[in-house]
């Protein structure tokens, strides 16, 4: 146990060792949100896959795979299947925008009120998927060294604040090439290949686990529609993301780099579906599967090594982590605070000073929330049903207005909160019923009102 501590504690200096180098590369507004638009093919790849596969895709899925077998794949191909989509069809004009939100895009063709309204809806989602992660890496600590619940959050939650505040993308992108290579090393070639041995290799798999555990639809095609609906147009919509794609150098890098990425969340999938698989063998009973991937890495690895998978599971949180709570942060400064004040958003010492704030506010609702799928189920319900609607309509319907917009944002979020409400955090139901609200509202409004003239977007 102290060997696993200090392993993950050598990572933390190293993490903020480069986090730190971060702050030199960081001198104005454009290096410190989208580390100057310079990314190239490496270092976007990198920080993109860790970005995207945070502790839902990672816990997540040996979750998933423990309960339904290579099933749970479904998740990170959701993840994955958006990425691909995302890097192939829509960076290359985002990239042409030169802008830095979401809501900058909703804005050159709706009404600024739509900006604002859609930077909220935004912030929440960024926000509440940055509490879920520090609230995992929590749970990873408390599990694994027996520290303190408050004692983790701090640790792990403060690091990510601090080198987010003070390096913003830059810091985020150095730190993630190192959490990608500690993931890939930590979960592909350490973790995997140690737990199906342990299992007793792919003869055990064969004759000790159910034929349902084979079959790619066992987890419920319900349950795939619903993965794709949240996390595939999730990754289509999300301000972490696209944040992210406004850091490559060039289309070409954001379209093959990306793509690589999308190829790599699918893989990291069956890497997390296998590993759930032959924790099911060697840990048939386990109470909780919620701390299946604790359980199955103290089960299987000896001290150091598993200080090291815990070091992987630390990094895919902390990646996502720090990536939404840039996201909420640029969206605070650049959508909903120029709005309040009536004037245009501040530079450098603005971002680092929003980030701060941003991250005590995620850190304070760390330690009220209490269910982590619940609330990333919540954020990604938001997200989709109130953004989803608005924004393939900007782009694929001449016809939509401003008022339409407004109206489909406010339903289809309105609609998921009083579904999720009446039927439960786990039902499929808000996410069908916000969407349907939201393009009823959405075709409705615009039908009855006339678009307003096209504003300009600020980005300074």
């Amino acid at each position: 146990m102290n060997l696993d501590l200090l392993v993950v504690v050598f990572y933390f200096l190293v993490i903020g060792a480069v986090g730190w180098l971060g702050v030199r590369r960081a001198t104005t507004k454009e290096d410190y949100l989208v580390a100057g638009r310079n990314l190239g093919p490496c270092l976007y790849l990198g920080t993109l896959s860790a970005v995207v596969l945070g502790g839902a895709s990672t816990i997540g899925s040996v979750k998933l795979g423990y309960t339904y077998g290579i099933s749970g794949v479904w998740l990170c191909g959701a993840l994955g299947a958006g990425i691909v989509v995302l890097s192939t069809v829509l960076a290359k004009p985002l990239l042409q925008l030169k802008l830095y939100t979401v809501s900058q895009v909703l804005a050159r063709r709706y009404h600024p009120a739509a900006r604002v309204t859609s930077g909220a809806i935004m912030l929440a989602y960024d926000l509440m998927v940055a509490v879920t992660s520090i609230i995992a890496i929590g749970s990873v600590m408390q599990v694994m060294f027996e520290l303190p619940f408050s004692t983790s959050i701090l640790l792990g939650g403060g690091l990510v604040v601090l080198y987010s505040t003070l390096g913003g993308m830059w810091s985020l992108t150095l730190t993630d090439i190192i959490q990608f290579i500690i993931m890939t090393v930590g979960l592909m070639l350490v973790l995997m290949p140690m737990s199906i041995v342990k299992a007793g290799g792919w003869e055990a798999f064969a004759s000790l686990l159910p034929a349902s555990y084979y079959q790619l639809s066992s987890i419920g095609l319900d349950t795939i529609l619903v993965f794709f609906l949240i996390y595939f147009f999730g990754i289509l919509i999300g301000q972490d993301i696209w944040q992210r794609v406004f850091t490559a150098r060039s289309a070409n890098v954001a379209r093959y780099a990306g793509l690589g990425a999308g190829v790599y969340c699918v893989l990291y999938g069956v890497t997390g579906a296998l590993i759930g698989m032959a924790g099911k063998i060697i840990l048939p009973q386990l109470a909780n599967t919620d701390g299946a991937f604790a359980a199955i890495a103290q089960a299987v690895l000896p001290a150091g090594i598993s200080g090291l998978v815990a070091a992987a599971a630390l990094a895919a949180l902390m990646s996502t982590a720090s990536a939404c709570l840039l996201a909420s942060s640029t969206i605070a400064l650049e959508d909903v605070l120029p709005a309040i004040r009536k004037r245009p958003s501040g530079g450098l010492v603005a971002g680092r000073f929003t980030t701060l704030i941003m991250g005590v506010i995620m850190l304070g609702l760390a330690f009220l929330v209490r269910d982590v799928m619940a609330a990333l189920t919540l954020a990604y319900n938001l997200l989709v049903g109130g953004m989803l609607i608005p924004l393939v309509g900007a782009i694929f319907w001449q016809r939509a207005t401003s008022a339409g917009a407004i109206a489909s944002m406010l339903a289809g979020s309105l609609c998921v909160l009083g579904l999720m409400y009446y039927h439960g955090i786990e039902a499929n139901s808000p996410i069908y019923g916000g969407l349907l609200a939201g393009g009823v509202a959405f075709v409705v409004g615009s039908l009855l009102t006339r678009q307003s003239p096209q504003p300009q977007v600020q980005t300074e």
